[in-house]
């Protein structure tokens, strides 16, 4: 979808481990902040849409998320809609906001992601993720991973998917295995991966992890399932992120200095094709490309779902940043890091930021608009102007369920 909304300010909470700080808190921190940041009171918003994936299971607020968080800081009347996708539930509420103020049928609205993951029982919070597949074919899913884990030898995957960790890794993991298998891509490129990350999230004070990791010190962290060591995995966390967006007359009356223009947002489903044909990834950043009049190349920054290392690489691939089977060269060559010729989350990535599943799409929207506003602080890309956020959700057969590409211009 072609779009033409403008980013008039944004706000993230750190994302962490935040047991004693609810839903509406963590809603109202980032809300605040973005409409501080935008220099925009409450009564101008017209209409906001709020990103939740799991809240149902893991808090038992239903229904009404959105307006219970907004109501919390005395925003009421507006228009609220609720916005469920799996990960990729705020890309998807700020693909429909832009959307509408591109339309015209609002000049300033709020796009928010919220989630709370950690709970004292740890399978409630793994169970958000266990309802992100098609769970009347759970038992052909779990069957067919525990097979792939059983033919290569992986024992740490063989078992204990859904209980000790998201069934996600395992999804993962699979799909590591076939691609090193198939392009010969190794474990020391995964924790590669890995180790860029959490330089970059070394670097950021919203992120969940500090600690900068070398590639040895992630290939020696415990295993979670074959290949996947704990530091390839993205952790579950708490969080959220806001964005003010405003349509073209509205940025020029409030005299917006630094616009950052929300220029092509496509989101798609997955669909049923054979493993190696082009799924959701490729067509939707194909089409945003389009839509946004620019290619792979002209790309400054990018931040991707890298829900687990191997998801980062494969990214690499269907965006178009490299050739098939060539991800693991572009770890090799330094070229997504901070330095490198396009860094790729410079946030720290779901890896070391963290993953909210609900707030992940917008929080890579707050750090590309910083970005591209030069106000990135020691992880500012030297002259950003383009940038590219992928949010992926779900998973059903070889493909996602939910794919967001959404380009950026300054």
């Amino acid at each position: 979808m072609k779009l033409n909304a403008i980013v008039a300010g944004v706000g993230m909470t750190p994302f962490g481990k935040h047991m004693d700080t609810g839903l509406k808190a963590l809603g109202a921190s980032a809300v605040e902040a973005a409409l501080a940041d935008a220099g925009i009171a409450q009564a101008a918003l017209e209409a906001a849409w709020v990103g939740n994936a799991a809240a149902g299971l893991v808090t038992g607020q239903e229904c009404i998320r959105g307006q219970v968080i907004l109501r919390s800081i005395g925003l009421g009347k507006l228009p609220v809609i609720n916005v469920e996708n799996a990960c990729a539930s705020a890309s998807t509420a700020l693909h429909q906001a832009a959307a509408m103020v591109t339309a015209g049928l609002y000049d300033v609205v709020l796009a928010l992601g919220v989630e709370k993951l950690y709970h004292p029982d740890k399978r409630k919070s793994f169970s958000a993720f266990s309802g992100a597949v098609d769970v009347e074919a759970m038992q052909e899913i779990m069957q067919r991973l525990q097979a792939s884990a059983k033919q290569s030898g992986a024992k740490s995957g063989s078992s204990g998917a859904g209980e000790k960790r998201s069934m996600f890794m395992d999804i993962y993991a699979a799909a590591a295995r076939m691609h090193m298998e198939q392009y010969g891509t190794t474990v020391q490129q995964f924790a590669g991966v890995s180790s860029k990350n959490s330089f970059h999230g070394s670097l950021n004070p919203r992120a969940q992890f500090r600690e900068a990791l070398s590639v040895e010190e992630v290939l020696a962290a415990p295993m979670i399932a074959e290949p996947l060591t704990r530091p390839m995995c993205s952790p579950i966390g708490d969080g959220a992120a806001a964005v003010v967006l405003v349509s073209e007359a509205k940025a020029r009356e409030l005299g917006i200095a630094r616009p950052v223009r929300v220029v092509s947002s496509v989101l798609r489903s997955g669909w049923d094709h054979a493993y190696g044909e082009e799924g959701a990834g490729e067509v939707c950043s194909q089409e945003a490309y389009e839509e946004a009049c620019v290619g792979p190349e002209d790309l400054s920054v990018v931040e991707l779902h890298d829900a687990s290392a191997p998801a980062e690489i494969m990214a690499y691939e269907y965006l178009g940043l490299c050739p098939k089977g060539e991800g693991g060269k572009l770890i090799d060559e330094g070229a997504t890091r901070l330095g490198g010729r396009l860094p790729v989350n410079t946030s720290g990535g779901l890896l070391r930021k963290g993953h909210p599943v609900g707030a992940t799409g917008i929080a890579q929207i707050v750090e590309l608009t910083e970005q591209l506003q030069g106000r990135a602080g020691e992880r500012q890309v030297e002259g950003a102007s383009v940038g590219l956020a992928q949010n992926g959700g779900g998973n059903i057969g070889v493909d996602v369920a939910a794919m967001c590409v959404t380009i950026l211009k300054a």
